[in-house]
């Protein structure tokens, strides 16, 4: 009986929780909170990207590829297969 009563007691609780919640979330007064920040926080945005330098590009240039024909030798060509039919 009494696990009933606690288990009754619990949904209730849950139940209450979740409308209340429901109810402060979706409140007129929540609503224009919400869409006041979101409009405070948009100006806020625009006057920091306006106040942001403009780099000039430096790297031109800057990496020089290197075309050495002995890299290539220095690398051995290796086969999975032709390792495994040697061993046989």
């Amino acid at each position: 009986m009494l696990n009933k009563v606690l288990t009754i007691f619990q949904f209730l609780i849950i139940i209450s929780f979740l409308l209340l919640t429901n109810f402060y979330y979706f409140s007129d007064k929540n609503v224009e909170k919400i869409n006041k920040n979101r409009v405070n926080l948009s100006s806020k945005i625009s006057k920091s990207l306006d106040e942001l330098p403009f780099l000039i590009n430096d790297t031109k240039n800057i990496i020089e590829y290197l075309n050495n024909d002995t890299n290539l030798e220095k690398i051995k060509k290796r086969s999975f297969w032709d390792l495994l039919n040697s061993n046989e």
